[in-house]
């Protein structure tokens, strides 16, 4: 029996937005995207913590195995400072990679900014949840979810989640239906 809706941890990985000295964004830009682009209903599970390789692998876990989340999205930590440990703790709890998701996150990114080399973002699956590193600013968010498109609407580049609903078929998690005006979700089409 299909879930009637779909669970979603999202979780904002940052020293700073931790202690409370500012305001995450991460969270807020990713919960509005998604009410803007899903079409299945989902609730949200959601944690702010610290650029902490053990404090990451517990919420990563617990968000898979205890929440029974569909998708977790993380936003931060994904660059090259020493700090930046989200796609090490991601790994090192998965039980498969998925890279071409970090690939396209990179090639729609270097649209936009020359150092989107230095980005680390992976995806991986752990059991029947998909995880996915995101980058951290609310803008790069949106385009390496959505893509890039033209004036007319267009897309130029296929953003990462037209390749999430079929990712979810396959590894048995929950079926999430998209705007297909924002997003153009891809499921092969019946045989």
């Amino acid at each position: 029996m299909a879930k009637e809706f779909i669970k979603i941890g999202l979780v904002s990985i940052s020293d700073r937005a931790s202690k409370g000295i500012y305001d995450d964004k991460g969270i807020p830009s990713l919960k509005e995207w998604l009410g803007y682009a899903l079409i299945t209903s989902f609730e949200t599970e959601e944690h702010i913590i610290p650029d902490e390789f053990s404090i990451i692998q517990k919420t990563l876990r617990e968000l898979s195995d205890k929440s029974r989340c569909d998708l977790v999205l993380t936003t931060g930590g994904t660059g090259p400072a020493p700090r930046d440990v989200t796609p090490d703790a991601t790994m090192s709890i998965s039980d498969k990679e998925l890279p071409g998701f970090g690939e396209q996150m990179r090639q729609i990114s270097l649209h936009f900014v020359p150092t989107a080399i230095l980005s680390r973002q992976v995806a991986v699956i752990r059991k029947k949840t998909l995880i996915i590193n995101l980058p951290g600013q609310p803008k790069a968010i949106k385009q390496t979810l959505e893509g890039l498109k033209d004036k007319n609407n267009d897309i130029i580049i296929s953003g990462i989640f037209a390749a999430v609903p079929y990712c979810l078929d396959l590894i048995g998690a929950g079926y999430i239906e998209t705007h297909q005006d924002i997003v153009n979700a891809f499921r092969p089409k019946n045989k």
